[in-house]
């Protein structure tokens, strides 16, 4: 293992990450980033309807480009000794392909067409067709719903694929298989060419597909064709078995090989989602919630399977056996707007900034770009320092996070954000510290459903761009929550974890905690709780429960909207 190096591959929102890692240290050789050209210039999106759609080239670019830079900053030395290659994505990120594996947005006539790429995590078109799928699931004996929290979320596998059947009929036709983009990568890399020799992973189809060892795979043809015809026969081109993301799905093509400029002896791992290779690469501890935190948040926790004796948490993402760590029990839950919840206000406050200082009459466009760069950057530093010299008081203004729905706990997508307690003394500063405090508030809620359905919550790890960078939401979180929680020192959590699975695929470990703990790098913050911070948060708390019991009160139609 002495001088062995793997590549951990991180598939984010808006961009992908490389890293080299030395499998004996986990130190970290290189690093490298490519941000989606398409997805940056808006392409295939509509926000107003929440179509958020990505381009399959934008992530054979990424790849090629993030691991040739990675290898060219390691040196040949480095490149003859990589053993590995594991990938990490979002979820669920599905695509339509051919009986081959290719995503239809490669083929002739799909290039621009938006139902023919890859359906992001964040894209709720699918609304409807998650509705259908609860409904649905009341009239079978077998809840088919049951490892996933009980709940059906338009974020998933399934609704997206009916919505984009029901959407286009030239997608519709030359549709064969739907792929995770998770499983699709290690797929591209080993040079697959039949759809049915793809590897699924256990995480994407156990959180996402319904996939269930109790099932004995996917939920039978009839469920699904009795929701729609569209459906039929769909179970036969999909998959039966799954794979821990601890086993190889092969070893990389002699074409990648040479594109990439590696030995062709490099394993590729089975792929699975970030939060939970991410949860490795944070070094988790079973009852330990490990937030991975960024645009949303995605929060895991392994619980031994004896200790789950049964038990089913409602209103999560899953629970999966070896979805994290094989021979454990991974739990998911999360929040469907969590940075992007401060993206979103930084971007309404600086409408002025990026609207009309380009037209301004008074400067230079060159001194109004630097201007703008200046503003747009001191902007979220300055809310947050004004924001945390605000006095805490139980009164002040409360937001509800809901601005991308509701993941967990009980999925709703239909749901809205709010913003309450509004005075003409309402500043910037006072509204940014309402909406910290509600991405908070909502992750409370879910360690409360945890706690309530017998599984107990007893640490907290922080991880991620949000985790490492805001102290003040950080302490903010320590304060709701009433508990300490620890920052890993690394800052890429996500491709570290996929470097563990990937030397563990590569028979470097027996296992992946050995791996983990080898290669970890451990801790280096803790935030504790402010005791009269938590008095009042409690209280807080309790309003911003009740406003969103009110909210939810009155949804009647998917277009409801409440500000």
């Amino acid at each position: 293992m002495t001088n062995a190096y793997v590549i951990g591959v991180d598939y984010g929102t808006d961009s992908v990450r490389s890293i080299i890692i030395e499998t004996s240290t986990g130190r970290e050789i290189a690093a490298s980033v490519f941000y989606y050209p398409r997805w940056r210039d808006g392409l295939f999106c509509n926000a107003a309807i929440n179509q958020f759609r990505q381009h399959p080239q934008d992530y054979i670019d990424g790849l090629e480009s993030t691991i040739k830079d990675c290898l060219k900053q390691a040196g040949e030395a480095v490149r003859a000794r990589v053993k590995a290659i594991s990938v990490d994505t979002t979820g669920s990120t599905p695509v339509a392909v051919d009986n081959t594996g290719t995503p239809l947005a490669l083929t002739s006539g799909f290039e621009k067409n938006p139902n023919a790429m890859f359906v992001l995590w964040k894209d709720h078109t699918a609304t409807r067709e998650a509705a259908e799928i609860n409904e649905h699931a009341e009239k079978f004996d077998i809840n088919y719903l049951k490892f996933v929290g009980g709940i059906y979320s338009s974020e998933w596998f399934w609704a997206k694929l009916l919505h984009v059947l029901r959407q286009d009929e030239s997608v519709r036709g030359a549709c064969y298989s739907w792929v995770e983009h998770c499983d699709w990568i290690p797929f591209l890399l080993t040079g697959g060419t039949d759809v049915h020799q793809l590897k699924r992973g256990v995480c994407s189809a156990g959180h996402k597909a319904l996939w269930a060892d109790e099932f004995g795979g996917l939920p039978p043809d009839n469920f699904f064709s009795s929701l729609d015809p569209l459906l039929e026969g769909f179970t036969s081109r999909l998959f039966t078995d799954t794979y821990a993301s601890d086993k190889p799905a092969g070893k990389i093509s002699k074409a990648w090989a040479t594109r990439l400029g590696l030995p062709d002896a490099v394993v590729i791992g089975v792929g699975a989602f970030d939060c939970h290779m991410g949860a490795v690469g944070g070094q988790i501890e079973p009852y330990h919630l490990s937030k991975v935190m960024g645009t949303s948040t995605c929060d895991i926790m392994v619980v031994p399977k004896n200790d789950m004796n049964g038990k089913l948490v409602r209103g999560i993402c899953g629970q999966v056996d070896g979805s994290v760590i094989p021979g454990m029990i991974g739990l998911e839950a999360g929040q469907s707007a969590f940075g992007d919840t401060y993206a979103w206000f930084k971007n309404i406050l600086a409408w002025p900034i990026t609207t009309l200082l380009k037209n301004s009459s008074v400067v230079s466009p060159e001194v109004a770009a630097r201007l703008k760069d200046e503003l747009l950057e001191n902007l979220l530093p300055e809310l947050t320092r004004q924001a945390s010299a605000i006095p805490l008081n139980e009164n002040n203004e409360l937001a509800m996070d809901w601005l991308n729905g509701r993941r967990t706990p009980d999925a709703n997508q239909l749901l809205k954000g709010a913003l309450t307690g509004l005075s003409l003394g309402s500043q910037a500063p006072h509204l940014f510290k309402a909406w910290v405090e509600a991405t908070c508030f909502g992750a409370k809620a879910i360690v409360d459903r945890f706690n309530d359905e017998g599984v107990p919550v007893k640490g907290l790890i922080g991880l991620g761009g949000v985790a490492r960078k805001s102290p003040y939401i950080m302490q903010v979180m320590a304060d709701v929550m009433n508990m300490p929680i620890r920052i890993h020192k690394s800052e890429q959590t996500c491709a570290a974890g996929a470097a563990m699975f990937a030397a563990t695929a590569a028979g470097l470990y027996p296992n992946v905690e050995e791996a983990m703990n080898t290669m970890g790098q451990g801790f280096d913050m803790e935030y504790r709780p402010n005791a009269e911070a938590v008095a009042v948060y409690a209280n807080r708390f309790k309003k911003y429960k009740a406003l969103g019991a009110q909210l939810e009160s009155k949804i009647t139609a998917p277009d409801f909207v409440t500000q």
